[in-house]
């Protein structure tokens, strides 16, 4: 479906009912408490408490989350639009992160299939579903850049980049607004936060909190995403929750942005914490004022902050701004035409589906030695591992409504490739005791190959789930060590919500697949990866460091005035690891081979209103039909602001047969070369730009063109 088609859905779907005069006339008729209450939202246990429906009656409440199942959210919104004085509907959210029931892979292993019309099918699938059981809002998607995996909500997003980011960022706003509102999470840096520490501080030039943390919330305000989250943490001392620059200059002012902004929960509350407030009065006084619009779970706007307007200290003006962006949500919404807007959820025979179809993409094959996968549907397999036959972890953090019942453990799915499969669970995840290893180690010596399903379990990451190492829990390498003792070829499956160190098992077991938490499907698409029904494809959306000393390291980089040298001891290295990632930003291999050949640029010179395309042959030089994913990154080799070694700029996924030669063409439009320039203004400088096309931003061919004035 194309880009223009899902903007007239949205456009249709979200169309406002009534006029503008209408919402005019009702505000006019609200009193402050009824203003002062649509900014309020508050968590619900799976139902609206008797307390909460009464204030539904006084109209002191704008919105619930946590209401789970139509039966339950319609006899509220019914309260609202037939008891209370005015009748203004209510907005139900959920964390519908990566699907509602059915479970999607986490956001990051989908950013791997470097695939954002997969990311707007999901997120339309799980919008439908949630939909139908009466949500009508989701905190998502996630468009935070990570550059630390120490941070656990690396999960939730799309890795490192900012343009990956910012597509995946669009792709799911336009699949979940298909359906119901999204929200753009978390404004804004949430991902930079200190030693990887959730909730903590952060430092972040505005440069780089321009050129790194902003596009992907752009992104998803030009695609007309209904409510941004303002985050957690500060930003150079001001927190985001009370930061005029980010909600006020910046997404109102610059972006020209029409929706509403919604507090983390009790982020408005915590601004006394930061030190920025010492009462509830004046912590709801600084988020307001700078452009919070709605206070999640502290219900400080509706109990502290009549008193301050009518003294003068908040503007009336301040509120029924603020007011008026949470009306014309619901209007646009269409609240006030259709309250209940009774939906149906997609057939589980699609959802499924789709399901597998997206967690095939998101598997990264990371090595394979001696082309060990794809395995032969014959012979005895050794299944070892505590995630091996466990149901609940590929849920992954955040899974909303999910069910392990509902999901294919990845035992079950080798068990319907192959007949004679021998299983030992070896430990638990974050065992200290070694008892199971014998009778793991007793599997493997009776089988032709051991697939050891190792990893971290599903509340590892997400929030509040920071780790300072980055290692296999437990005593999970020793297992594999041990396993791989018994000489019998070993298969490792990774799934974990992050990166990880894989220090010994890269330089020690011929094979590795990187699965993240891939949902229901998990099972079958991990199966169909490993006995070659489908061949691997998707890429690493964020660096995988050799030792947990490199981190932060990410592939987009400024270079320093001493680069890496090995011949230099006085450079920017190490004096006991290599400065390289293990896996390098982009990386991913299949079991063909590609090659690429005969790059050409379309011009030599261009301006910046231009386009360059870049031409590349790319050819699948092995004996099995695969998708490549063929990258372009940028580096303005000089410039008056230091640059970054390279940007991936285009990417396109293109599947050839065996054999098969294609002309491949990336577009990069020259204004999108752009960077903050001296006078913090963006800026396309004239001079060389290098490019280079390739597998991975470690690699690839050169070429060069001229940006002239």
């Amino acid at each position: 479906m194309s880009h223009v088609r899902h903007v007239l859905i949205l456009t249709v779907l979200l169309a406002a009912p009534a006029s503008a005069q209408n919402l005019d006339s009702l505000l006019s008729r609200m009193t402050l408490e009824e203003k002062l209450g649509q900014l309020n939202l508050l968590s619900a246990g799976g139902r609206a408490s008797p307390e909460q429906m009464q204030l539904v009656r006084a109209g002191k409440l704008g919105g619930l989350f946590n209401v789970m199942g139509a039966e339950n959210t319609t006899p509220v919104q019914r309260i609202a639009v037939t008891e209370s004085r005015l009748k203004i509907p209510l907005l139900f959210g959920l964390d519908v992160i990566h699907g509602y029931r059915a479970i999607f892979p986490i956001p990051l292993g989908e950013a791997s299939s470097f695939d954002p019309e997969a990311a707007e099918a999901t997120a339309r699938a799980a919008g439908q579903e949630a939909a139908a059981f009466g949500i009508n809002w989701t905190y998502a998607p996630m468009v935070d850049i990570a550059r630390d995996p120490r941070w656990g909500r690396i999960a939730e997003g799309s890795g490192e980049d900012p343009y990956l980011g910012s597509l995946m960022a669009a792709a799911r706003v336009r699949g979940f607004q298909q359906n119901i509102f999204a929200t753009a999470k978390h404004f804004a840096g949430y991902g930079a936060a200190e030693a990887g520490r959730e909730y903590n501080e952060t430092e972040i030039s505005e440069r780089t909190m321009r050129e790194v943390y902003l596009p992907p919330f752009k992104a998803a305000v030009d695609a007309g995403v209904t409510s941004l989250m303002s985050a957690f943490n500060d930003v150079a001392g001001v927190p985001a929750s009370g930061n005029a620059w980010l909600t006020d200059t910046v997404l109102r002012r610059e972006w020209r942005f029409p929706g509403f902004v919604v507090s983390d929960w009790t982020s408005v509350a915590e601004l006394i914490n930061h030190g920025i407030a010492g009462s509830q009065a004046e912590a709801g006084r600084r988020a307001l004022t700078a452009g919070v619009d709605m206070d999640m779970q502290s219900s400080i706007y509706v109990d502290s902050l009549a008193a301050l307007v009518q003294s003068n200290r908040i503007p009336l003006a301040v509120v029924d701004s603020a007011v008026m962006r949470i009306l014309r949500a619901k209007q646009r919404l269409g609240l006030f035409r259709d309250p209940y807007r009774a939906r149906t959820a997609p057939p589980a025979t699609e959802l499924r589906a789709l399901a597998r179809r997206v967690a095939g993409e998101s598997i990264v094959l990371l090595k394979n030695e001696r082309s060990l996968l794809p395995l032969a549907k014959a012979g005895t397999i050794a299944v070892i591992g505590p995630l091996a036959d466990n149901k609940e972890e590929p849920l992954g953090p955040w899974h909303t409504q999910g069910r392990a019942e509902d999901v294919v453990s990845v035992l079950q799915g080798i068990k319907t490739k192959v007949q004679t499969v021998l299983y030992a669970q070896g430990s638990g995840i974050d065992d200290t005791s070694k008892a199971g290893f014998a009778a793991a180690v007793a599997a493997a010596r009776q089988a032709k190959v051991a697939v050891l399903v190792l990893g971290e379990r599903g509340d590892m990451s997400g929030e509040a789930a920071s780790r300072s190492s980055l290692g296999l829990p437990g005593v999970q390498e020793q297992l594999l060590e041990a396993v791989a003792a018994t000489g019998t070829p070993v298969v490792l499956v990774l799934m974990n919500g992050r990166p990880l160190i894989l220090e010994w098992a890269s330089d020690h077991v011929p094979a590795i697949v990187e699965t993240w938490f891939l949902g229901i499907e998990a099972g079958n698409a991990t199966a169909d990866v490993l006995f070659g029904d489908v061949n691997p494809s998707a890429r690493l959306p964020v660096t995988f460091p050799r030792v947990l000393g490199q981190v932060p390291l990410y592939y987009n980089h400024r270079n320093t005035g001493r680069p890496p040298d090995a011949n230099n001891k006085y450079t920017s290295k190490y004096i006991d690891v290599p400065v390289t990632p293990r896996y390098p930003f982009g990386y991913g291999l299949s079991y063909t081979t590609f090659g690429y050949s005969n790059l050409k640029l379309s011009a030599a010179r261009a301006r910046v209103s231009d386009t360059i395309t870049a031409t590349v042959t790319v050819t699948n030089s092995g004996g099995r039909e695969g998708t490549e994913v063929v990258q372009l990154y940028v580096r303005d080799e000089v410039a008056s602001v230091s640059r970054p070694v390279r940007e991936l700029k285009a990417f396109r996924r293109v599947t050839l047969k065996p054999g098969e030669s294609r002309a491949v063409d990336l577009r990069v439009a020259v204004r999108d070369l752009w960077f903050i320039g001296l006078d913090m203004k963006p800026v396309v400088e004239p001079g060389t730009f290098r490019v280079y096309v390739g597998p991975n931003s470690a690699e690839g061919l050169e070429a060069t063109f001229e940006c002239i004035p």
